[in-house]
């Protein structure tokens, strides 16, 4: 099937009848571009945000915006190859394509964070903004917390960073980018009242970056990895990716209850 899901890829005459046939929903990826250890290149927050938002909008008939391949990645200036945007300005940049979307009938937007907890922040202040002075539905899509009831007979960990979660994902979606001969494990040590998984059932502390020094011993000692990209599969991959897919799909029927 031809995916004519991306709105960069189409005439401003396609794009107006496809805001009408997706029901005025269009999809917002959202990632980073920053270091991922010595094995996945530093576009995987966006990259899985494209893939996860392309294979979606063709199930369900809407629109992906082009991605926003910046995200707040301060703790990982310590590695070449990050760009770290300030969250003030990452607010009034999103706003402003939600305001031109809705300038042409957009009203349902779900904003697909491939950043994981650290974007999660200043994409709740866009959105409760958006959705208050512009009066459209905004949802938030992002992975992890998507993925609570994900099948996992993998062995895989906690999230991390460049672990065997995003790394299966990235082997499935984008294979020829991965270098899993290169990949570094550093296992995750349990912490009584910090974790920055969702899925973890015990009481634990917000997510705060990391400092500078902080990562820097992470650099050193595992190149950026935080998990164990050695048990990734792209059997994993494969299935993570469905699972996500069908999630996003389920949320975009969920904006079209009129209800809600």
């Amino acid at each position: 099937m031809e995916k004519e899901v991306w709105l960069q890829n189409l005439t401003w005459q396609e794009v107006k009848q496809k805001t009408t046939q997706s029901k005025g929903t269009i999809i917002l990826p959202i990632g980073s571009t920053e270091q991922h250890g010595y094995h996945l290149p530093v576009g995987t927050d966006t990259m899985v945000a494209n893939s996860i938002a392309e294979d979606a909008a063709v199930k369900a008939g809407v629109l992906v915006a082009p991605p926003l391949w910046f995200g707040w990645s301060p703790h990982h200036m310590v590695l070449p190859g990050t760009i770290t945007i300030r969250p003030e300005l990452l607010i009034e940049i999103l706003f402003d394509i939600i305001q031109s979307l809705h300038r042409h009938q957009f009203n349902r937007f779900i904003l697909l964070n491939g950043h994981r907890i650290v974007n999660i922040s200043w994409l709740q202040i866009t959105a409760e903004r958006a959705k208050r002075e512009l009066g459209v539905k905004v949802a938030i899509f992002d992975p992890a917390y998507m993925s609570k009831k994900f099948d996992n007979q993998f062995g895989w960990g906690e999230v991390g960073h460049a672990e065997e979660i995003e790394s299966s994902h990235m082997w499935h979606c984008y294979p020829n980018l991965v270098k899993m001969d290169r990949a570094q494990d550093n296992p995750h040590h349990h912490r009584r009242i910090y974790h920055v998984d969702p899925k973890y059932a015990g009481d634990t502390l917000s997510y705060v970056p990391s400092s500078s020094s902080e990562m820097k011993v992470l650099a050193k000692k595992s190149g950026g990895t935080a998990g164990e990209p050695s048990k990734a599969s792209r059997e994993g991959g494969q299935k993570y990716h469905e699972h996500l897919v069908k999630r996003l799909v389920e949320v975009i029927a969920f904006l079209w209850d009129e209800t809600v």
